[in-house]
């Protein structure tokens, strides 16, 4: 466990962010334990940070304690041909490093979901998806540190209340500040070489299958790879593009009268309970914002290659990436009567004025 200073933009994907207060960084479960139930008896705030790409911090910073979850590492608890490989990963695993591992072990179920930044522990939290893939179709279980009692908590698949991009983990998250910190997260994964039956129209094409066929693994991966690089979705140090939250909004789920409104080309699909999934990338691209709004004079603009992404082109400020995704979802919400919904957590900042 260290502590001392640190500034959260060395610890986000998008580089902006002020100090800390007070940075500790744990390296196993039991210090993650000691780290926050040392907060909460001091009564101070509490931030907790993985990989850092699903947060937009203030540039004032943050005025309680950061704590960096760097658990590392996984188990198998169990192998059989009937119910796969149930595998336990720590929650300060890098989650791609996972996805390598479990292709190349021929755990089937997570190869669309390569190349998303992040730690283990938080896709849970997000139901973390891409691709016509969600964690919530592999996840089991996961373990966490119960805030309020003050004690280990283990819940099942079912306990986490999944929807799109949610979790009962979100719901009960104010601010940064989860009540259940998420120890390890535990997933049930098939024995195959195969990968689960493509859903996605883009990915499909790429690996030249129909929607609903399966493809070998290790090519979804490398696909899905090549697909998120050419939008911006894989950081590279060198590629401004890759500096951003990822998507910054959600796509928005609509009732039938909605979608309706829209005109025929929009892109849309089905989503539970009757309701409709939009592409929040195309309406973006439909209300005028192209890939690239902002350049060349902003500090902050729209990526060159997704519409979806608010990105940092190099000395931009977290208010800077606010104005830009202010200025995307009122134009959305004027043009079409939709008001999109920010994916990252805002901590300290707004994207309301």
């Amino acid at each position: 466990m260290v502590d001392a200073p640190v500034s959260l933009s060395e610890l986000t994907t998008t580089a902006v962010g002020g100090p800390a207060a007070r940075y500790v960084r744990a390296e196993t479960e039991q210090e993650i334990i000691d780290a926050v139930r040392a907060v909460d008896e001091a009564g101070g705030r509490l931030l907790l940070i993985g990989g850092g790409s699903n947060l937009l911090v203030s540039d004032e910073g943050f005025d309680g304690t950061v704590v960096h979850i760097a658990s590392e590492g996984y188990r198998v608890r169990s192998q059989d041909t009937m119910a796969g490989a149930v595998v336990e990963v720590q929650a300060g695993h890098n989650w791609d490093d996972f996805v390598r591992t479990a292709v190349l072990h021929a755990w089937s179920g997570l190869e669309a979901l390569s190349g998303i930044p992040g730690l283990t522990g938080a896709t849970p939290v997000q139901n973390v998806g891409a691709y016509g893939t969600e964690v919530s179709q592999t996840l089991a279980s996961i373990r966490t540190w119960d805030r309020e009692r003050n004690a280990v908590k283990t819940f099942a698949n079912a306990d986490l209340e999944f929807a799109y991009r949610d979790s009962m983990l979100k719901r009960t998250t104010v601010d940064g500040s989860p009540r259940f910190v998420v120890l390890t997260v535990q997933f049930q994964l098939g024995l195959s070489r195969m990968s689960l039956p493509i859903q996605y129209a883009e990915l499909a094409r790429r690996l030249e299958v129909k929607p609903g066929e399966r493809a070998n693994a290790l090519q979804t991966r490398k696909a899905v790879l090549a697909l998120r690089a050419s939008k911006g979705m894989v950081l590279d140090p060198v590629d401004r593009d890759t500096f951003s939250t990822g998507s910054f909004f959600t796509n928005p789920v609509v009732d039938q009268a909605t979608a309706d409104q829209l005109p025929p080309d929009a892109p849309r699909f089905p989503a539970p309970d009757g309701r409709t999934k939009l592409s929040a990338a195309w309406l973006i691209d439909q209300a005028g914002f192209a890939k690239g709004y902002g350049l060349p004079e902003g500090p902050a603009s729209l990526s060159t290659k997704h519409t979806l992404a608010v990105t940092n082109r190099g000395n931009a400020k977290a208010n800077d990436l606010l104005d830009i995704a202010r200025t995307v979802r009122d134009g959305v919400e004027a043009k079409f009567g939709i008001r999109l919904v920010p994916e990252p957590l805002l901590i300290g900042c707004r994207l309301d004025a």
